[in-house]
């Protein structure tokens, strides 16, 4: 089974967003590209390394993300909850104050009622007095009645009075002439001593007049000093008087301490409001504000991550997937043409082989700016991953129009270019599809694109190609060819054929290699060649390889039990199977399920494989392989760029010169050079070597006479099926020697 090699770079792109600094050459990159392109290549650009030299992007943390996220949270709330509890402090302390300034004019309002009805009473007391000793004596028990009433509701008030404002003879107040205990108890008042006196002649001519009614004993005083003094009433009403111009002096002066207070508290709240306001809520605000900000730009910084490519700044392939209908439809309303050129560059997996993946970084972003200074601002530049780009050209003219446009784009990106003093040469082909000529639709725009640019590599490089019939044809057959792979990997229809690898001294096997062939039901035999890529570019060769390595090991399990010699059974497995994680596993279920040794089993790369980065897991894998006991070997050496580190005994087993180097190598004296150099460096290794693509006898001296013994070729057997490989081995086994039994007189 013979599997190409897949590509290396045909990744996705690279996932970390840089920062632009500068542009290359002069020239700028476009508005809004986010993405730069390294400040010198000299000194920085290995830390920005391709898909194939790293692997997938490193996840970024999110706990510190998280963290400022619960910082912030806990900043805000605390803020809030602060800022409430001041503001609600002060707004219950203007509450309490307001309910303390009402609850003062109310108790004044009282006393000042009170003040003015004893002012009242102590007139009408007076007045009842004079009128019941004036007055008739049927008159006289009503007025008595009268004044008794008026005598207990003033005693009644007073003592309200008393209790109301709280004064104490006793109290050092009274020598405060603003006090009410210097109107009550101190000159020239005395509105206590005058008030009590009131109330006790009252009492006494109340008592006086009731024992002339009734005749019974009471009151023995003359008539002169049971009637109530003017002088006693005078004096009181002014003292009442005075007592309440003393309560509304007192009241007002509280209700200005009260509204001084207020007005105070009030200032203070909105001191406290402008403070929360400057020093809480504004850096809130400003913290969300620039929260806010961070968000937008790293939503905008996402959108644009998600339609660009983040190595070179250009339209990624989903940008195209989402916008290529439109473009489509915008033509059609124009009745414009449209072109589609999908460019690959010729040597870029060399570039990366031999100059490293900073110069293949390098040689993608310079491509990619050159794409964009060779079309205008309306068209549009894609890559598509790996080194494929695509340039969508709108309003592209006549066929003439195109050919030029796409020879002056090839000439541009063609140009040398300079990385670290070596100069590259990219060489880009370029395959074009036209619309509505080639196809109607984006799909089908891109694929014939596609097929131009595979016929234009065909042709050498370095050149342009366009959608023709006869590549309609062969997308056709392709897509068929597609269908017929599926079906036959779901039946299992793939052969496995064997070529014998024999040495030259002994003529003994030292081992066979397993080669895939399909017999279509309707085509006949289909050359590996010519599925095999189709295979590949469509994913399939992962199931194809399962399929072969299962019926190789089975094959060689029957013969292993049945004791014929094979020496070693040889598989070609490719980096897209070794990169399924479950290779390993499959395999030794495989071997431990037919009762192979894994000795009797090596496994074929190419020199590609054990180049790919050590972060893709294949390197670790291949060591774990070998370490079960399964050989490896590398195939079609001196074809690649392996390093030389690579051929190191611990991870290879065998070497196999690449057929170019063998035929002819009796008439090509430089391919005898190679291969006898190539012969004694695995020798001086302690590594084997074979020789494969040996088809004549000329070919097979020239082998012998370096000292490579080991070859595989047609000269010594074609790829035979199962059961032709089994009678090839069963006739090359050596005879075993039979005894004879001698009878009678010969015994």
């Amino acid at each position: 089974m013979r599997l190409a090699d897949d590509r290396s770079n045909v990744g996705t792109a690279l996932n970390e967003p840089i920062t632009i600094s500068r542009s290359f050459h002069g020239s700028p990159l476009p508005a809004g590209c986010r993405f730069p392109v390294l400040l010198t290549f000299a000194d920085q650009w290995c830390s920005y390394r391709n898909p194939l030299a790293r692997g997938p992007p490193p996840k970024m943390s999110q706990q510190p993300v998280q963290t400022v996220s619960r910082k912030l949270i806990l900043l805000i709330k605390a803020g809030y909850w602060l800022a409430l509890l001041i503001i609600a402090a002060m707004v219950i302390a203007s509450f309490i104050l307001l309910q303390q300034t009402m609850a003062t004019q109310q108790h004044n309002h009282t006393l000042l009622d009170i003040v003015s009805t004893q002012k009242t009473l102590s007139q009408r007391i007076v007045f009842l007095a004079s009128a019941t000793g004036a007055g008739s004596r049927d008159k006289q028990p009503a007025l008595v009645s009268a004044l008794k009433q008026a005598t207990a509701e003033f005693e009644t008030n007073y003592n309200l009075l008393l209790e109301q404002t709280g004064a104490d003879p006793q109290s050092p107040a009274k020598l405060d002439p603003k006090s009410i205990e210097s109107v009550l108890f101190a000159k020239p008042f005395h509105l206590d001593y005058f008030s009590v006196g009131l109330i006790a002649n009252g009492d006494r001519l109340i008592s006086a007049y009731e024992s002339q009614f009734t005749g019974n004993g009471g009151y023995k005083g003359d008539d002169e000093r049971v009637n109530l003094d003017a002088s006693v009433a005078n004096a009181t009403l002014s003292g009442y008087a005075a007592l309440g111009q003393r309560i509304g002096a007192n009241a007002d002066g509280r209700s200005e301490k009260l509204l001084a207070l207020h007005r105070t508290l009030f200032y203070a709240t909105l001191g406290v409001i402008i403070l929360v306001a400057l020093f809480i809520f504004r850096p809130m605000s400003n913290a969300i504000l620039r929260k806010t900000h961070e968000l937008i730009d790293a939503r905008n910084s996402m959108a644009f991550i998600a339609v660009h490519d983040g190595l070179t700044g250009l339209h990624n392939r989903t940008f195209l997937t989402d916008h290529f209908d439109t473009l489509i439809k915008g033509t059609h309303r124009r009745r414009e043409r449209l072109a589609v050129v999908q460019l690959d560059l010729d040597r870029f997996k060399q570039i990366n082989d031999t100059l490293g993946h900073a110069a293949g970084d390098y040689v993608l972003v310079v491509t990619a700016q050159r794409m964009r200074d060779s079309c205008r601002a309306s068209d549009l530049c894609v890559r598509l991953g790996g080194d494929e780009f695509v340039m969508i050209l709108g309003g592209a003219g006549g066929t003439e129009d195109i050919n030029m446009l796409a020879r002056r784009i090839l000439a541009h990106i063609n140009e040398p270019i300079v990385f670290q003093g070596t100069t590259i040469l990219p060489g880009a082909s370029a395959g074009i599809a036209v619309y509505p000529i080639d196809a109607d639709n984006a799909q089908d725009l891109l694929v014939h694109a596609d097929l131009a640019l595979y016929s234009a590599k065909k042709l050498g490089g370095g050149n342009f190609s366009f959608f023709s019939e006869e590549l309609r044809r062969e997308l056709d057959y392709r897509k068929q060819l597609e269908h017929d792979i599926k079906v036959a990997i779901a039946e299992r229809a793939f052969q496995v054929y064997f070529q014998p690898q024999v040495s030259l001294s002994n003529g003994t096997i030292s081992g066979i290699e397993a080669l895939v062939r399909w017999n279509h039901a309707e085509r006949g035999m289909i050359p590996p060649g010519e599925f095999i890529p189709v295979a590949e570019k469509c994913g399939f060769m992962p199931e194809i390889g399962r399929i072969v390595i299962t019926k190789a090991i089975n094959e060689a399990a029957e013969w292993n039990r049945a004791g014929i010699a094979f020496g070693r059974l040889a598989v070609n497995v490719s980096g897209t199977e070794l990169r399924e994680h479950d290779f390993d596993a499959f395999l030794f279920e495989t071997l431990e399920r037919a009762g192979l040794p894994a000795q009797k089993l090596s496994l074929e790369i190419v020199e590609s494989v054990i180049l790919d980065d050590e972060k893709t897991g294949i390197a670790a894998k291949l060591r774990q392989i070998r370490a079960a006991g399964v050989h490896l070997e590398l195939d079609d050496f001196g074809t690649g760029y392996a390093s030389l580190s690579h051929v190191n005994p611990n991870e290879i087993d065998r070497l196999k010169i690449d057929r170019r180097f063998v035929q002819n190598i009796h008439e090509n004296g430089d391919n005898s050079k190679i291969v006898r150099a190539i012969t004694e460096l695995a020798r001086g290794l302690g590594i084997s070597i074979v020789a494969e693509g040996a088809e004549t006898e000329a070919e097979l001296d020239s082998l012998m006479a370096i000292g490579c013994d080991q070859v595989q070729g047609y000269s010594i057997a074609f790829p035979m099926p199962h059961d032709k490989a089994l009678e090839w081995l069963t006739a090359r086994m050596p005879k075993k020697a039979k005894l004879t039994v001698l009878q009678g007189s010969l015994a």
